[in-house]
């Protein structure tokens, strides 16, 4: 007896048919499982000491704010002047700072660019008392008395006003919260209000933390750490979005069971995908981190910080607060 095979094309015998079948010949392959989908954690029960410890994490950013007088605001925010300039030879960077450290200059930092002491970024920020022009001419002319007449090559010079600063921080802050709402506003529209304030919970949460990491490290906070924010805002809402929809899935398979064993069977089956995803995007961040340079380090230190706890946030702070409003709801959980 002899079988058609529109797949390939052809005719098999039965017997053939069987063996394939027997063998697995022919079936598309399927990749290792590295996290096998029935890991049977208690993600629920761990819930209440997570919680305790995303409270501690949240109060350490709090008095780290106290204790620092608020974030290592960039030009971007506080206003001032940068120029990046290159010498011929390798200068330290103590020399470079005893150079521009002059009365006229109310702060100046400097920053080695590519650590090889050739190329160096000197920001003079918060400068509300001379001209752009007299901070870049004073800065210019703290390098020549130091180093001599062209001595060094200036690459760039940029230089922000205080009430730009001012402005781009209300816009910053303003961009932060209206990407949060909408987030959580549309996992609310998807799914149901309980995902929806889980997954806004779960925002903020994220966004208080690595401000708080950025505040404890002294990492500078500028628009490319701006933009770091808001992707990890949507790298967050993402996971969040594939373990919700897990878990309406199973809910509406597992009706008799309680709440609780639909969330926990929901996420140890995203448990895989969830670990394979986030790692990929944390391998790359510290990358980006060591091998960067110091130019990007706060953009880079904070996606990593925000994927990690991104993803920590998608599995123990939005479903306890979906546990939470079905309990009240008198759901099972």
């Amino acid at each position: 007896m002899k079988t058609t095979d529109s797949k390939h094309g052809g005719t098999r015998t039965s017997t053939q048919a069987r063996e394939a079948a027997r063998t697995g010949a022919g079936a598309i392959p399927r990749f290792t499982e590295f996290i096998p989908a029935d890991l049977g954690i208690d993600f629920v029960k761990l819930s209440p000491p997570m919680a305790v410890a995303s409270a501690i994490l949240i109060l350490l950013a709090f008095a780290s704010m106290f204790y620092r007088g608020g974030l290592n605001y960039g030009i971007d925010f506080a206003g001032g002047t940068m120029l990046e300039v290159r010498f011929p030879k390798a200068t330290t960077v103590a020399d470079v700072r005893a150079a521009v450290e002059r009365p006229g200059l109310r702060e100046a930092v400097v920053q080695d660019v590519g650590g090889a002491g050739v190329e160096y970024q000197i920001r003079v920020l918060g400068e509300a008392t001379e001209t752009e022009s007299a901070v870049a001419n004073a800065v210019k002319a703290g390098l020549q008395e130091k180093f001599g007449e062209g001595s060094y090559d200036v690459l760039r010079v940029e230089t922000v006003g205080p009430k730009v600063g001012k402005e781009l921080w209300r816009s910053a802050t303003l961009a932060v919260i209206a990407a949060t709402s909408m987030m959580g506003l549309y996992i609310a529209m998807r799914f149901d209000l309980a995902f929806g304030l889980g997954a806004a919970v779960a925002l903020v949460h994220d966004v208080l933390i690595t401000v708080g990491a950025l505040l404890v490290t002294n990492m500078e906070f500028d628009l490319s750490t701006l933009a770091a924010l808001l992707t990890v805002v949507g790298y967050s809402v993402h996971d969040t979005v594939i373990i919700s929809d897990r878990i309406r899935e199973n809910a509406r398979k597992m009706r008799k069971e309680p709440f609780d064993k639909v969330v926990n069977l929901s996420i140890n089956e995203t448990m895989s995908r969830t670990i394979i995803t986030s790692g990929t995007a944390i391998l790359t961040t510290v990358s980006l981190f060591l091998l960067g340079g110091p130019v990007i380090h706060s953009f880079a230190f904070a996606l990593l910080v925000g994927f990690i706890v991104g993803t920590y946030s998608s599995v123990f702070v939005a479903t306890p607060i979906v546990m939470a409003v079905q309990r009240r709801r008198g759901i099972r959980v």
